[in-house]
């Protein structure tokens, strides 16, 4: 990109932002000066108490409405950013305080499509920074990215590992820095085991089932040789489908992908393994797609529309330790009782 495109995208953000402030400010004070009419010097039979809480409720309102309406006047945007951070699950997930919480993959493909159905957004930018997660939300975000009408381009931060890989496999490019952590193209399933602890507590497992693997892998049972057969099956069953997907989306042989061992590698590594298509930061990020939209640049970020509980809930979920939370994640999947969990 020339020099003159990054001045005019320095110009065209700055007026993006001011324009937006500004619109905010004037919403807001027209509220503030009519709140201020209406509630404390024309009514005088009402307490100041009430007329200042009654102002502060309109001004927000009006503040609110403002934003609402400054944002129509944002700098046009042709590039959409989604961003796939922290663990990867269906549904977010608590954690302990400061831990990354576990992304919801509907809000992502949801963000997607969105951008897939803006007239404005010709290219979609795909953040990466994840170790993975869950298996089949971590593929509905790589078949999101895959059915996106234009170019697709997965930018790798910090590491992109498992199903973080998974989704670059469904953009059409996919960069990297030479420190980010790439690969871990492989599957576990893993299990609690507490058989030992029930005989020590006097407890003893009873399964009432039809079939007879469907309490396999429950965790206050051992598990026979057939049951452990049959689940290490499934383990392999999805490593094949993880290694069918990469060799397919990066055009590689699956004796090349398999060659990987399901290990981590840094940028530079993967590069030479065909696993990256280019190395850079987010700035050779934007100037490559400029240059094949043939146009500047301007990225807008699409984030989930939550409601007011929600964000709420999220800010309490990172200021937290959700104990019962994370106890019961230890036990769930269908291997209904059994709490088996895959992942990749």
């Amino acid at each position: 990109m020339s020099r003159t495109s990054h001045d005019s995208e320095a110009v065209g953000t700055v007026e993006g932002t001011v324009v937006p402030l500004l619109v905010t400010a004037l919403v807001g004070l027209v509220g503030l000066v009519g709140a201020w009419y209406a509630f404390v010097s024309y009514p005088e039979s009402l307490s100041e108490l009430l007329g200042v809480l009654m102002v502060t409720v309109v001004t927000l309102v009006a503040l609110w409405l403002g934003s609402r309406l400054g944002g129509s006047f944002v700098t046009p945007y042709n590039v959409a950013e989604v961003a796939v951070e922290g663990p990867i699950a269906r549904e977010s997930k608590s954690g302990v305080p400061g831990s990354p919480i576990g992304l919801s993959a509907d809000d992502v493909v949801e963000q997607i499509e969105q951008a897939d159905a803006d007239p404005n957004v010709d290219a979609l930018l795909v953040k990466l920074n994840t170790p993975g997660g869950e298996i089949v939300p971590s593929a509905d975000i790589r078949l999101a990215a895959e059915s996106f009408d234009g170019p697709t381009v997965g930018y790798a931060t910090d590491v992109c590992a498992s199903g973080g890989y998974d989704i670059a496999v469904g953009c059409d490019e996919f960069w990297a820095r030479e420190g980010t952590l790439v690969g871990s193209i492989g599957v576990i399933g893993s299990r609690v085991n507490a058989h030992d602890l029930a005989e020590r507590l006097g407890l003893s497992y009873e399964g009432f089932t039809a079939g007879d693997y469907k309490d396999a892998g429950a965790p206050l049972k051992e598990l026979d040789p057939r049951e452990r057969e049959y689940l290490q099956g499934l383990v392999d069953d999805y490593y094949d489908q993880f290694v069918d997907t990469v060799a397919e989306g990066r055009d590689l042989d699956r004796d090349a992908v398999e060659d990987t061992e399901a290990r981590v590698f840094l940028g530079t590594d993967a590069l030479e393994r065909d696993l990256v298509d280019e190395l850079g930061t987010r700035e050779d990020v934007e100037d490559a797609l400029a240059e094949r939209l043939d146009e500047s640049v301007v990225v807008r970020e699409f984030e989930p529309v939550r409601s007011l509980r929600d964000r709420v809930q999220i800010g309490a979920e990172r200021a937290t330790y959700a104990f019962g939370s994370g106890l019961a994640s230890a036990f769930d999947g269908d291997a209904d009782a059994a709490g088996l969990r895959f992942r990749r």
